[in-house]
């Protein structure tokens, strides 16, 4: 990165800071540091089908996902593209469009996940 773009990230950080007369003043951001990623074996994953708030459509819930994001979103697109539909991923949770509770908990199993279902249906 060049040093010009460095310095507008750096203030980009800082926003709500006014000023500071201490010279050995540090900001801190409130960033959680992010958890490394589980090892499949070692996931809680349970997959589920939920209706709540979304205009009677169904989707298919993959919840318990404990890692990075740019991991939870590489599994989101595994399973995306093994279902043929669109989702997303965030917050430790992967949502499939559709119905495809077992398809994703035989994907995952296979994928070496340790896997629930939860709920009816």
């Amino acid at each position: 990165m060049s040093k010009k773009n460095n310095q507008n990230n750096d203030w980009k950080d800082r926003l709500n800071v006014v000023y500071s007369t201490n010279p050995d003043f540090q900001y801190e951001t409130d960033e959680e540091e992010e958890q490394a990623t589980l090892a499949p074996q070692q996931q809680n994953l349970k997959v589920s089908i939920d209706r709540k708030q979304r205009a009677g459509k169904s989707v298919t819930l993959v919840q318990g996902f404990v890692g990075t994001a740019d991991d939870l979103k590489e599994l989101a697109k595994m399973l995306k593209n093994k279902c043929g539909v669109g989702g997303s991923a965030k917050d430790g949770e992967i949502i499939i469009q559709g119905e495809f509770k077992q398809k994703v908990f035989d994907l995952l199993q296979q994928a070496g996940y340790k896997v629930k279902m939860s709920g009816g249906n």
